[in-house]
């Protein structure tokens, strides 16, 4: 797989910002990629380095349609621990 089609999309809630503060990143990420991965995904698109990666499988939610309950599908997630004073310019840029 390619670093694009591993890493789908950077998690931005206000648990994810304070995580950075941390030196820690979330990201969603397909659900065939493992640990290693992930890791390696993360280094070649940022350029910076990755000291842990956890990563945990998401289950989908119940959710309403009309009448019709379905299922969101399940997805993962990895939160990658970067070196200190590495940092991944996600939003901070944007005015």
């Amino acid at each position: 797989m390619q670093m694009h089609e591993i890493i789908r999309k950077p998690l931005i809630t206000e648990k994810n910002a304070a995580l950075q503060a941390e030196g820690k990143y979330a990201f969603e990420v397909d659900k065939r990629a493992n640990k290693l991965q992930v890791k390696q995904a993360v280094e070649a698109g940022f350029k910076v380095t990755v000291t842990g990666v956890n990563v945990v499988s998401m289950r989908g939610k119940a959710k309403r349609m009309g009448r019709r309950m379905v299922q969101t599908p399940n997805w993962k997630k990895a939160v990658v621990t970067l070196k200190a004073g590495d940092k991944i310019d996600l939003f901070e840029n944007v005015q």
